[in-house]
């Protein structure tokens, strides 16, 4: 998938846990994951927008757009 959710880079800069970041957003821990691990098919602005809210970040931090030739390298 082109499209990375670097929620991991972020969590790891702001020293904050997965159980933590759910509790601030209000969003399952399981949705959470589903973000991390580059699962999930789709964001909803409101969403990403409380993660950019209590990550104090941009969505180009969060999100990151590789192409498919560009994986291994």
């Amino acid at each position: 998938m082109p499209i990375v959710v670097n929620l991991d880079v972020m969590l790891a800069k702001r020293k904050m846990s997965m159980n933590e970041l759910s509790d601030k957003v209000g969003v399952t821990l399981a949705n959470l994951s589903i973000l991390k691990n580059n699962k999930g098919k789709a964001i909803r602005f409101s969403t990403l927008e409380a993660l950019c809210e209590v990550l104090d970040c941009q969505p180009g931090e969060l999100l990151e757009y590789i192409k498919e030739g560009n994986k291994g390298e």
